[in-house]
């Protein structure tokens, strides 16, 4: 096989790989951003169970705040009975009272309802709240496996990039300057191994002439539909090591 050939192969098979990597690089940033959203949304379920807790809370001291201005006016509605001067009054201010009493009563069970309904809350506060702290613990295991793998992949393409330049000033100009073409217009992909009198790449087969001269392997040739590099490997010999 000819020099430029055996280069070439290898400049694709490392073009293949550093288009893997970079796909991974740029992956793992969104990978991040992902689990981080998970994590958002836990955050907002703690926030919204602590809201939930908090209004529950706020109700019930309300509750209390109108129990003792309830109470209040009772007392001083009871002091005021003493000096009524007819019966009228006097039915009028037990009226109210009753009304202070039946307030009352609907602020205790009000109270109750919602002494009900605080220990679900409290409970959801407390299991969002550990759930969330697994998460984050989670999630920074998680960031930090893809920070190590971005290092990695970085390191591997910078080589892979160091050997590139090494195999680019060893390939014939107009070899290589026709692979980056035909790999621009063919996906990444500017040479392909011929099987069988086919490219592998379009899978168009060829002229049996130049299937004969590319197995020469005299001069750089073309695949004649696709455009690609083609190059040829001669099958290998089974040995028969039974001694048959």
């Amino acid at each position: 096989m000819l020099p430029d050939l055996k280069l070439v192969i290898r400049l694709q098979e490392i073009d293949n790989r550093m288009a893997d990597l970079n796909r991974e690089i740029a992956a793992l940033p969104v990978h991040i951003a992902e689990i981080e959203k998970k994590l958002v949304s836990h955050q907002r379920k703690l926030e919204a169970d602590r809201a939930a807790l908090a209004g529950n809370q706020k109700e019930r001291k309300k509750c209390d705040l109108d129990i003792q201005t309830q109470e209040q006016k009772i007392s001083k509605l009871k002091d005021q009975m003493l000096e009524a001067k007819s019966n009228e009054q006097y039915r009028a201010f037990q009226n109210e009272i009753e009304f202070c009493q039946k307030e009352i009563r609907k602020c205790e069970d009000r109270i109750l309802e919602l002494m009900t309904e605080s220990e679900p809350l409290d409970s959801n506060v407390k299991a969002a709240d550990a759930a969330l702290q697994k998460e984050k613990v989670e999630v920074e295991g998680e960031k930090q496996q893809a920070r190590e793998r971005t290092a990695v992949d970085q390191k591997a393409k910078a080589d892979l990039q160091k050997e590139r330049a090494e195999i680019v000033a060893g390939v014939t100009p107009a070899v290589y300057q026709r692979y980056t073409r035909i790999a621009k217009m063919r996906r990444g992909i500017g040479i392909a191994e011929a099987v069988e009198g086919r490219c592998s790449a379009c899978n168009i087969a060829m002229r049996l002439q130049f299937f004969q001269d590319l197995k020469k392997g005299e001069q750089v040739l073309s695949c004649e539909s696709c455009g690609r590099i083609l190059y040829y490997n001669p099958p290998q010999a089974i040995v028969d090591e039974t001694g048959a």
